[in-house]
């Protein structure tokens, strides 16, 4: 199979389209020219090395930091060129997890996740809360509903931060480092979930993660951002880069350590 061919079990229907895309603060460029596509059902990893702009591409594609050239679109409609009710409503689509879980601490886990439910939908308290309960059973946290973030691990958080960023059954879900300060069984667990949503959902999902064992776990496409050039040097199945792609930066993130060629077959 192709770098570009999709997976089987997956739709070759563009869902994001990234257009020449320069990301910069002012005068300085974090990453230019930059040009992938992400299509409908992909668990789609943005990788590369410290301080490459993965995180800040991942503010560029939820629409928290506008482009200072180029273009993103999301089923054909440019993103920046839509009037900002139309703006507003697809980003009400989308569903992020932060790396900290971003849960308030002065609410239970089923507050948390019912907050976005009571704020953009017309359901009453009650039923909001029976939803959150509903998404929180999701997410393996049936039974925790009235625990606060302080009374769970940290695993536990990130899955309750899954539950509220799903909250709103949204057709995108961002990851922002989701195994960050977890242990590796915790870390495991979470990657098998973001499997399993994407199998039973058909959600197109994109990662920001620089753990190869999630990147290869869960990856079927990816881009790799390189800090010195400031621009994009690879896209693809990270298994397949590991095999076929001839660049040595590539190569080096993508095997560092022993087992990343053993964990490749995920």
């Amino acid at each position: 199979m192709s770098i570009d061919a999709p997976m089987p079990s997956r739709s070759a229907v563009p869902h994001i389209e990234v257009r020449e895309l320069t990301m910069a603060y002012g005068d300085f460029v974090i990453q230019r020219d930059l040009n992938f596509t992400i299509r409908q059902g992909d668990i789609f990893v943005i990788m590369g090395g410290s301080g490459c702009g993965k995180s800040t591409l991942l503010r560029h594609l939820i629409g928290l930091m506008k482009p200072a050239k180029g273009e993103i679109l999301y089923h054909g409609d440019a993103f920046w060129q839509l009037d900002e009710e139309r703006r507003m409503g697809l980003m009400r689509r989308m569903g992020v997890l932060y790396q900290s879980g971003a849960l308030w601490t002065n609410m239970t886990l089923a507050e948390n996740v019912s907050m976005p439910i009571e704020t953009y939908t017309d359901l009453s308290p009650p039923q909001a809360l029976e939803l959150a309960s509903y998404k929180l059973s999701l997410v393996g946290l049936k039974g925790f509903e009235d625990y606060y973030p302080a009374e769970i691990s940290g695993g536990m958080q990130k899955r309750a931060g899954l539950a509220r960023a799903m909250a709103l059954d949204p057709e995108l879900l961002f990851f922002d480092e989701p195994s960050a300060g977890l242990d590796p069984v915790s870390a495991k667990r979470l990657d098998d979930l973001i499997i399993e949503l994407s199998e039973s959902l058909g959600t197109t999902i994109v990662v920001v993660t620089h753990e190869l064992a999630s990147i290869f776990a869960i990856a079927n496409n990816s881009v790799f951002l390189d800090a010195e050039s400031k621009t994009m040097i690879a896209q693809g199945d990270p298994g397949e880069l590991l095999q076929g792609c001839s660049d040595p930066r590539v190569l080096a993130f993508l095997t560092r350590g022993t087992d990343a060629i053993s964990t490749s077959g995920g």
